[in-house]
């Protein structure tokens, strides 16, 4: 057997906690940097001041990275995330701070989550060194509809998750909480909802959430909601307990969640094919897909965030019996049925092309 090296090794893990304004992203993230658990963590924010630190403070080790009692680095981003990246990633290498390894990145309320995802899976360096581990959206449970009404950039911070937490639910009634959930659970069905009081959250509610290696486990797919998925093979919603066909939002119906199956193996040639010309048609809406794709008889995870795919990981093994091919699209003003049809018409197509196949 030839000996492949796991292209996800070495790499640190990297969460992006994203949310609206006054969703609790400040409290959250001030709380988390006093966690002994945080003490090889970088958290990587708009402006150290903003989440109240000073006393914790013990050094500069730049304008740009302080270094915390606790050994957690925060690093306020000042000028342009890659530079803030490749600093933080040089002065790493060098010795110049602790050697962490992990990165949480927070992004302004008013951030669209998806150019942060791209950047670190387009830049070279970045891409080499780091790895997104998960994006964790916040959502204030007191304005949270209201918002999906009237701010599309909170629809689609809900739409990229793979883990929401719920903030200010003390604040509000059970049944706004409920109504809330089923919104969100319209937009995003797959991302596991949880209800954060005071922004008290463990460290390790923050990891996990992606894959790690391409060593298939009973956790490789979690990200995917393979664990909703019934002892007869039916995928669940984890808020409805309904089947994740096509999602409709009713705050936004352009916004919706298709989850797709195969039984038949694809080329590579041919899924990539007809992804590539997915994302070259429609590559703004297709605001992110997750998958595991049988390739020949190789399972191989795919993942994407708008027009920008990561690279393909090709796992050592199926991580169950289950070798069907199963794609998850989170999309916008898509009909459902373009992108079935695309893959069925592709999936016709099973002469390898010569040279071709997936790393």
């Amino acid at each position: 057997m030839t000996f492949q090296r796991d292209p996800l090794a070495g790499k640190i893990p990297v969460t992006l906690i994203t949310g609206f304004l006054g969703s609790g992203k400040t409290t959250l993230i001030s709380k988390l940097v006093r966690h002994a658990d945080m003490n090889r963590v970088a958290v990587v924010i708009n402006e150290v001041g903003e989440i109240g630190i000073d006393h914790d403070l013990v050094t500069m080790a730049t304008e740009n990275i302080t270094l915390l009692a606790n050994g957690c680095i925060c690093c306020s981003v000042r000028t342009d995330l890659q530079e803030t990246m490749r600093e933080l990633f040089s002065q790493r290498h060098m010795g110049q701070v602790l050697d962490f390894d992990r990165v949480v990145i927070e992004t302004t309320g008013l951030a669209d989550p998806a150019p942060v995802v791209q950047t670190l899976v387009s830049d070279t360096l970045l891409g080499a060194q780091f790895r997104l581990d998960g994006v964790i959206t916040l959502v204030d449970a007191v304005n949270g509809l209201g918002q999906l009404d009237s701010q599309p950039e909170s629809v689609k911070q809900i739409a990229l998750a793979d883990r929401i937490f719920l903030t200010k639910c003390d604040l509000t009634s059970a049944a706004s909480i409920s109504t809330l959930r089923e919104a969100i659970a319209a937009i995003n069905p797959v991302a596991e909802v949880r209800h954060v009081l005071n922004g008290e959250v463990q460290p390790s509610e923050l990891m996990g959430l992606g894959l790690a290696s391409a060593r298939a486990s009973a956790l490789t797919l979690s990200f995917l909601g393979e664990s909703l998925v019934d002892s007869n093979g039916i995928q669940t919603s984890t808020a409805q307990g309904r089947y994740l066909g096509q999602r409709t939002s009713r705050h936004d119906p352009a916004i919706a969640t298709l989850s797709l199956r195969f039984d038949a193996p694809f080329t590579w040639a041919s899924f990539s094919a007809g992804m590539e010309l997915l994302v070259t048609l429609r590559g703004s809406d297709l605001l992110r897909v997750k998958g595991i794709v049988n390739i020949e008889g190789k399972p191989v995870v795919v993942q994407a965030v708008q027009h920008i795919f990561h690279p393909p990981v090709t796992l050592d093994h199926w991580p169950s019996a289950d070798t069907g091919s199963r794609l998850v699209f989170i999309t916008r003003n898509i009909d459902s049925s373009v992108i079935r049809n695309l893959l069925q018409a592709v999936g016709a197509v099973t002469a390898p092309a010569s040279g071709q196949d997936a790393k």
